[in-house]
């Protein structure tokens, strides 16, 4: 599965799905018509502070808070248009590093309720005068910006625009094209923000159909993030017979895809995406035939794809997984197995960089065996690690079959360390990994040469790993992950991980 997001480049901003195109300089937002700025979409310095001052409202003393009027609704969709007016690049960055910093928060004022809250504690006040020094503190800890980003969640559309407008942060935080703590404050800001307003309760759950507008197959086609569409003759398949294709819409946004599952109703846990493509998902089923319900006893979970990259890092895959199986069990209550077939995104970079490790330290190489090594110099004709690097940043070794078999077993006791055993802050190093854990799955299977295809032995040597959700233990097993940062694993996983720790040195 996915990494639950496009990947970022370091490109400048690029206009999102839901931009206006590129080349027109009249705008049109909630019904109005606005002249862009002049130019090639650049914009002089005091004609966008005049602006922000204008539509970002004033954070109102805290005893007029609940009375002050709301700002002009025109205020906010004058910001809009400016802003899709501007050219993708230096000037909306500027605009939103003046944004991030010049209305931000009061430091002054947080550092005056701060010193009351401490003042109120020292001096053991009743417990509502403390509450209050609480509460006033709370109200001028929040930056202005933020009173800008309520009002435009409010405009028809501006739900669409602030996604929209996060997605730039997102991508110019990537790219350094925007930077600085006031801008990654305000993209922080923004994403809980988000966070609230595309909460479940507000989330429409659909299901893809070859009956779908053909605009939504579309977009499902091209946002699949993870084994890209080839043809229409592929997305058919992807969404009919022994398919599930569901998708996240918003109340406000209605039938616009914002994150996709695709599910695959199997007779037993897949280990081969290629034979799920290439072959009928069900065995000796023709692929286009009407599905027998009898013969599905699981379902597996093979991509998920976030459409909106300003919607990176707002909690949806978990909760459209959760959603899905439940639609799943209505539907087709015999089935009992829920897994994933998972790429493994970084595996190979992980391992060509251990060996370059090695190599700065000494000559031999400690991830395999002698035994193994011996093996990969006579088919490579040299035991250095800097040929088994160029072996492995090259896709023509799973052409060799002797060297597809000498590789198996270092490379899949590798892997198996790689997932389990590298950790980032305590977690699981591998972004999907660490994804599906929290979600409470087990480690539950390492495949060998599960994808064939260059995107997947370029990322990670062809192997692939199963997830498996045991509904009536995924609560404990997250809770578990999460509190102590301990991995449930399969006796495959924890076996190849022993290897390693037998056979190689780190």
């Amino acid at each position: 599965m996915s990494r639950l997001g496009p990947s970022l480049s370091a490109r400048p901003f690029l206009r999102g799905p839901w931009a206006a195109p590129r080349g027109l300089r009249r705008v049109s937002v909630a019904g109005g018509l606005c002249q862009g700025p002049a130019g090639s979409g650049s914009a002089p310095a005091a004609g966008m502070e005049e602006l922000l001052s204008r539509s970002v409202p004033p954070l109102p003393p805290y005893e007029t808070k609940e009375k002050a009027p709301p700002p002009a609704e025109l205020r906010s969709a004058e910001f809009v248009r400016y802003y899709r007016a501007l050219e993708a690049g230096p000037p909306r960055a500027e605009l939103l590093t003046r944004l991030a910093r010049d209305f931000g928060v009061d430091h002054g004022r947080v550092a005056e309720f701060s010193a009351k809250v401490l003042q109120a504690r020292e001096q053991q006040r009743e417990l509502g005068a403390l509450l209050q020094a609480e509460d006033r503190l709370r109200y001028y800890l929040s930056p202005q910006y933020r009173g800008l980003f309520q009002h435009l969640g409010r405009l028809e559309g501006g739900l669409r625009f602030l996604v929209e407008l996060r997605g730039d942060l997102v991508e110019g935080l990537a790219s350094k094209a925007v930077d600085g703590p006031h801008v990654k404050e305000m993209n922080g800001v923004l994403k809980n923000m988000l966070s609230e307003w595309f909460s479940t309760g507000f989330l429409n759950l659909e299901r893809v159909t070859w009956q779908s507008p053909c605009e939504v197959l579309q977009k499902i086609s091209d946002s699949e993030a993870v084994h890209p569409v080839r043809n229409w003759m592929d997305m058919k398949r992807r969404v009919g017979s022994y398919r599930r294709c569901y998708f996240f819409s918003h109340c406000a946004i209605p039938g616009e895809p914002l994150i996709v599952l695709h599910v695959a109703l199997t007779s037993d846990i897949s280990s081969n995406i290629q034979f799920l493509f290439s072959q009928a998902i069900v065995k000796e089923v023709p692929p286009l035939e009407t599905e027998d319900t009898d013969k599905i006893t699981t379902a597996i979970f093979y991509s998920i794809s976030l459409t909106q990259q300003g919607l990176q890092g707002v909690e949806l895959g978990t909760y459209l997984i959760k959603r899905v199986v439940k639609e799943l069990q209505k539907e087709l209550p015999q089935i009992k197995a829920f897994s994933t077939l998972s790429p493994i995104p970084g595996f190979t970079k992980w391992l060509v960089g251990l060996l370059s490790s090695q190599t700065k330290e000494l000559e031999r190489n400690e991830l395999f065996t002698e035994s193994e090594g011996q093996e990969i110099s006579e088919i490579t004709g040299d035991s250095t690690t800097e040929t088994l690097k160029k072996v492995l940043n090259n896709n023509e070794w799973v052409r060799s079959e002797k060297l597809v078999k000498v590789l198996h077993s270092p490379l899949m006791r590798l892997c198996a360390w790689y997932l389990y055993g590298e950790k980032h802050r305590g977690y699981a190093l591998n972004p999907v990994a660490n994804f599906h854990l929290q979600n409470g799955s087990v480690m539950w299977r390492i495949n060998w040469m599960a994808d064939t295809s260059p995107r997947g032995i370029a990322a990670s040597c062809g192997m692939m790993v199963n997830y498996r959700y045991f509904l009536e233990d995924t609560a404990s097993n997250s809770a578990a992950y999460l509190g102590t940062k301990r991995i449930k694993a399969s006796e495959q996983v924890l076996s190849l991980v022993s290897q390693f720790q037998q056979n190689s040195k780190l």
